[in-house]
C-alpha cells in the first residue's frame, strides 16, 4: 500500500487536509461551522446543509432501506453470476471486466435504465476515472456535463415509457411542500447516486479482489459466510485499503481544526483513507479485524452526511463476493500483477486474476 500522510497539513492548494481521525470525526459532525455546501454545482442531498439537507435524506432515504432494496438482489445476483461465468476460467481484470461492468448492469437494474446504455456508461466510468487521475478541472467538468446530458436523456425516454423502476419513482416525489422535483434536482439525485457508485464499485471490487487473492486461506471460510459476517469482512477490507478518498467541507467560521487554525469561507478536506489509518483511532491500523474496528470505521463516512447509499453498496460487493467465491478460488494472474492506481485516485487500476473451479 502507498504510505499515506498522517498528520493534518496544507496542500499545494492551501487547503487544510484533515487526517486525523478524531478531527475527521469533529468536522463531519458539525454542518454548521463545516458546510458541505462547496460544489458550484447543485448536488442534492450531499451538497445541502440543515433543513434543506435533512428533507432531502427523508425524501431519499428510503429508496436504500433493507425492504426497497430486496426485489433487487435476485437480479444482482443473475448479473453477478453471469459476468462470473462469461470468464470461464480465463484471466480478467477485477476492475474493468468485472467490477465496472457489474456497477453500471446493476445500477441498470435498479434505475430502469436501457442495457444497450452499457458501453456508453463504461466509457463514461474510464473518462472519468482519467480526468480524475490528471487533476484537469476544465477535462471534469466537461466528464460531468457528460454524465448529466446522459441522465437528461435517460429522464426524458422515461417520460414518454416509464419504466416503473427508480427513476420513475423518483420523478412522481413531492417535496414536503408539494413541489415536484424539478429536472435539475432530478439530474442532480441521479449524478449523485449513479457517477459516484459507476466509478466507487469498480474501484473496490479492485480492492476486495486482491485482498481475496492475497489470502486464499480465508477464501473457503468467507464461501460458506452469512451475510452479516462477509458485509463485516468487506468494510474491514475497504477501511484497510480505502478507495474513498477524501471529502470537503467549507468553514463558516473561523475555526481551529486539529491544531490548525482555519479562517471562515476557507476549504478544508477531510482524508478518510488517512483517518482509517490512524493509529490513534486504531492501535495496530492495518491489523485485519472486522469486530474490533467496526465502531470506528469511517469508509462511509460520519455525522448528517454519512453515505446513504451504503446499504446498496454494500449488497452489490457482497453479492459479487458470493458469485466469485461459489465459481472456485480465486488467484492473481502471475503474468499481470496488479497496478495501483494513482493519485488523485485510490485503489487499483487493475487487478488480473482468474477463478480456479474447485479450489
Amino acid at each position: 500500500m502507498p504510505d499515506i500522510p498522517r498528520r493534518s497539513s496544507r496542500d499545494p492548494a492551501g487547503r487544510l487536509v484533515v487526517r486525523s481521525h478524531a478531527a475527521v470525526v469533529a468536522v463531519a459532525g458539525d454542518p454548521h461551522t463545516f458546510s458541505s455546501a462547496v460544489s458550484r454545482y447543485l448536488q442534492i442531498p450531499n451538497g445541502l446543509d440543515g433543513t434543506e439537507h435533512a428533507a432531502a435524506r427523508r425524501l431519499l432515504d428510503p429508496f436504500f432501506t433493507s425492504q426497497a432494496l430486496a426485489p433487487l438482489l435476485p437480479r444482482l445476483q443473475a448479473i453477478a453470476r453471469a459476468l462470473v461465468a462469461g470468464f470461464g476460467g480465463g484471466v480478467f481484470d477485477a476492475v474493468a471486466d468485472l467490477g465496472a461492468r457489474f456497477a453500471v448492469r446493476g445500477q441498470s437494474a435498479w434505475l430502469g435504465w436501457d442495457p444497450a446504455l452499457e458501453d456508453e456508461l463504461l466509457d463514461w466510468v474510464a473518462a472519468n476515472r482519467e480526468a480524475t487521475r490528471a487533476g484537469d478541472a476544465v477535462r471534469t467538468s466537461e466528464v460531468a456535463r457528460r454524465f448529466d446530458a446522459i441522465i437528461q436523456r435517460l429522464l426524458q425516454r422515461d417520460r414518454l415509457a416509464p419504466s416503473g423502476a427508480i427513476t420513475t419513482r423518483l420523478r412522481q416525489l413531492r417535496w414536503d411542500d408539494g413541489r415536484a422535483l424539478e429536472d435539475a434536482e432530478l439530474v442532480s439525485v441521479l449524478r449523485n447516486w449513479t457517477a459516484g457508485d459507476l466509478s466507487s464499485i469498480a474501484l473496490c471490487a479492485g480492492v476486495v479482489v486482491h485482498w481475496l487473492a492475497s489470502h486464499p486461506a480465508r477464501q473457503p471460510e468467507l464461501r460458506k459466510a452469512g451475510d452479516a459476517d462477509l458485509d463485516a469482512v468487506l468494510d474491514e477490507i475497504l477501511r484497510i485499503d480505502d478507495p474513498f478518498v477524501s471529502n470537503r467541507r467549507l468553514a463558516t467560521a473561523d475555526a481551529v481544526v486539529d491544531g490548525c487554525p482555519v479562517a471562515a469561507g476557507e476549504v478544508l478536506v477531510l482524508d478518510w483513507r488517512a483517518a482509517n489509518l490512524d493509529p490513534d483511532a486504531f492501535a495496530d491500523p492495518h491489523r485485519f479485524d472486522p469486530e474490533a474496528h467496526a465502531a470506528r470505521n469511517l469508509v462511509y463516512g460520519s455525522g448528517p452526511h454519512a453515505c446513504p447509499g451504503r446499504p446498496l453498496a454494500t449488497a452489490e460487493l457482497r453479492v459479487l463476493v458470493h458469485a466469485l467465491l461459489e465459481a472456485g478460488g480465486i488467484e492473481f494472474d502471475p503474468a499481470c500483477p496488479p497496478v495501483r492506481e494513482q493519485p488523485p485516485v485510490a485503489g487499483y487500476r487493475s487487478v488480473h486474476v482468474r477463478i480456479v473451479a474447485g479450489a
